[in-house]
């Protein structure tokens, strides 16, 4: 199987690796070229598209890294969803890869490859078949339903396609990954216009227009002027809530724990060797997230084909989302089923965080033994104890199945409540965009020192 795997990959184009390393401002104009590039493809409108039944799912299009309607109306979820299928199946033991080895991590980044490509080509058919993107009746006359059908397909894939090598772009030429920018772009775009615009719904100006604006700051002026207390409270509610996750998220992961190191051949000299304590950073609640966005999307093309009842896909679509408590108990809509949804969608994020958490440390690299071969190539060893690799898996293992576990479970139950309160965009979203730009400060932050000191180079993990 890995020999077939291989020889298919190998026909599949692939983004190569720089040269040599790259400096710090090479990176950053990669970065830079990759993030306008995603934000003009995004306002490219699909050619020949009607119906627009995504348009009604905004908040997922920003953990999906979408825009639907334009060329980019799959995002990041081919690359997601093609990545939570692997993990799964290798995490229950259907696939059997050992991600310890290098041919094994080969192995499942070609098999990764593969998935996310089959993704591409299944979402754009979904996508179209089911009536989620539609064609212009005006249109089809001229062309025929299936030829206009298949041009939204075609569009659909060149999109995914686009996403994906941009993705590689950043992976091996920027900072971070392509997935974490786009979530990141996205949600931060969403927040500055629901926080600011002076627009209202219909996108016109909504100053004496009779329809309040989007931008919270202008509702809560307004309606504090107005004397309307509980819109105001609700403006407030979302302002604040987002600050206080903001803290929080920063707070969460600046956590670390340090195991004191000392080098081998050098006496007196030690460094402390971090493990953070959100370990698997935002990768998991990336995972649940967008798992759970495709639920909601899979029972509303379902409602459209009548496959399922609309009370059926709409009570679905109702527990894998979280409610907004304090926006309902403001406007007195609260009830006893929004504790128990609430309840239920905390299980979802928070268990789903810890399954993902546990499959990614074995998938990725960042096992007790992953760790410890890069401690003894930098020469150090815990002080105390022989320098046995052994020894050193035994010691890290105390450490990183807890932080793997604790760290899972701490930010699925801190993106949901961030979802419960009702912040200006969703919960989850606003958590992946703190996680994502601290990553990215810390990233850019290590290739600066790089770039000053290049000895320093291969004791923190860089290349030569």
């Amino acid at each position: 199987m890995q020999g077939l795997v291989s020889k298919i990959v190998s026909f599949i184009p692939e983004v190569k690796k720089p040269g040599q390393k790259l400096d710090f401002k090479s990176k950053l104009k990669w970065s830079l070229l990759i993030l306008v590039a995603f934000f003009i493809l995004g306002v490219i409108p699909l050619f020949g598209l009607g119906t627009n039944a995504l348009s009604n799912f905004r908040e997922l299009s920003i953990i999906l890294g979408a825009s639907f309607g334009s060329i980019l109306s799959l995002g990041i979820g081919p690359i997601v969803t093609g990545s939570i299928v692997l993990q799964l199946l290798v995490g229950s033991g259907l696939i059997k890869i050992d991600t310890t080895k290098p041919e094994g991590r080969t192995f499942f980044q070609s098999l990764q490859k593969l998935m996310t490509m089959f993704f591409i080509l299944f979402e754009s058919i979904v996508y179209v078949m089911l009536g989620g993107l539609a064609p212009d009746p005006a249109l089809v006359g001229t062309s025929g339903y299936f030829i206009m059908q298949l041009g939204l397909i075609i569009q659909l894939i060149i999109g995914g396609l686009l996403i994906f090598y941009m993705d590689e772009v950043m992976s091996k030429w920027g900072f971070g990954s392509g997935v974490s920018l786009f979530i990141a772009a996205g949600v931060a775009s969403e927040i500055f216009i629901r926080a600011f615009s002076p627009l209202n719904s219909l996108g016109q100006w909504a100053f004496g227009s009779g329809q309040p604006p989007i931008g919270a700051i202008w509702v809560f002026i307004i309606s504090l002027l107005g004397g309307e207390t509980n819109a105001a409270l609700i403006a407030a509610v979302a302002i604040i809530s987002t600050i206080v996750i903001f803290i929080v998220s920063v707070y969460a992961q600046a956590m670390k724990v340090e195991i004191p190191l000392t080098f081998g051949r050098v006496r007196g000299y030690g460094v402390r060797w971090p493990l953070n304590f959100l370990y698997t950073s935002n990768i998991p609640v990336i995972l649940i997230a967008a798992l759970l966005a495709n639920i909601q999307l899979g029972v509303t093309f379902l409602q459209t084909k009548e496959i399922v009842s609309v009370t059926t896909a709409t009570n679905i679509a109702a527990w894998v989302s979280g409610p907004s408590i304090v926006t309902n108990i403001l406007t007195g809509t609260f009830t006893g089923l929004d504790i128990a949804r609430a309840l239920v969608y905390i299980i979802l994020l928070a268990g789903g965080s810890v399954l993902f958490s546990i499959f990614w440390v074995q998938s990725a690299g960042m096992s007790a033994e992953s760790q410890a071969k890069q401690i003894r190539a930098a020469g150090l060893h815990v002080a105390g104890f022989r320098t046995d690799q052994r020894i050193l898996e035994r010691i890290l293992e105390r450490y990183i199945f807890p932080l793997t576990v604790m760290g899972g479970l701490s930010i699925g139950i801190l993106a949901a409540s961030a979802d419960l309160l009702g912040a200006l965009s969703r919960g989850t979203g606003i958590l992946l965009a703190v996680m994502i730009i601290y990553k990215l400060y810390e990233d850019i932050a290590k290739q600066h020192m790089m770039d000053m000191h290049p000895s320093l180079r291969k004791m923190m993990g860089g290349e030569e």
